[in-house]
């Protein structure tokens, strides 16, 4: 998804520049498989809770996950990782949002070398207090 950041991509082995993350959460044993893989499973939901951040926030309430476009495993998460997920808003329609979400790992017991690891596009959809679609509100003037 790197051709849709509205910033470069970040310098080999360090995280984005400029940017904070949305999210920051370090998997732990109960994550992962026997040999200390962290389940995908458990890495989409990161991703899905991610990319909800700046959907709410261009929703200005609830939203729900109606899709997810693609979604793209680069490096296997290890318990222990710290994981570092940038998401912003790549499109909106009258209802929806799509989101792109990366993750970063800062593999900090190999020496801090930090790797992108996931990469991923959600698309939500703003809802209201009985769980339907609503339209977006128009976007203020700052």
């Amino acid at each position: 998804m790197t051709d849709s950041l509205p910033y470069p991509p970040p310098a080999p082995n360090s995280l984005p520049a400029g940017q904070m993350p949305v999210l920051r959460v370090i998997p732990m044993p109960a994550d992962s498989n026997p040999s200390g893989d962290v389940f995908g499973g458990w890495i989409m939901a990161q991703v899905d809770l991610a990319g909800s951040v700046p959907a709410q926030g261009r929703a200005n309430g609830r939203v729900a996950t109606v899709a997810v476009t693609s979604f793209v495993f680069k490096e296997p998460v290890f318990v222990g990782d710290l994981l570092s997920f940038y998401a912003h808003i790549v499109k909106t329609g009258r209802t929806s949002i799509t989101v792109a979400v990366e993750v970063y790992a800062e593999r900090i017991r190999l020496n801090s070398e930090v790797v992108k690891v996931t990469e991923a596009t959600l698309v939500y959809v703003a809802t209201d207090h009985q769980r339907r679609p609503r339209p977006l509100p128009g976007l203020r003037a700052d």
